[in-house]
């Protein structure tokens, strides 16, 4: 279980620029996921990273303290293959969604 949650938390500071993890109280609506569907991989694939960081958000909303924890798992592989399995669990359900992008 801690491996998940170090895994979310790497996602978020790994994917994004400085300041991709949202702050407490952000700007994006409530109903910012209304769909799964992707026109492409790509897109299903960046949906998916989203996804992982919104968790991590969900759950450590304070960007101090995601900061501050970082040095710890930042450089363990173990926690950087947990990170990627992550965002490839919403990957494979977004491609699912998306019927693999096949008609």
């Amino acid at each position: 279980m801690k491996h998940m949650l170090i895994a979310t938390v790497m996602i978020a500071l790994l994917a994004g620029a400085p300041g991709a993890v949202a702050a407490e109280g952000s700007a994006e609506p409530a109903d910012w996921l209304t769909s799964l569907i992707t026109d492409t991989p790509a897109e299903g694939f960046a949906l998916a990273v989203r996804l992982a960081r919104r968790g991590v958000t969900t759950t450590q909303p304070d960007r101090e303290v995601l900061m501050r924890e970082r040095e710890k798992y930042a450089d363990h592989g173990d926690d950087l293959i947990a990170a990627s399995h992550v965002a490839a669990v919403h990957f494979q359900t977004i491609a699912a969604a998306n019927n693999y992008w096949r008609d």
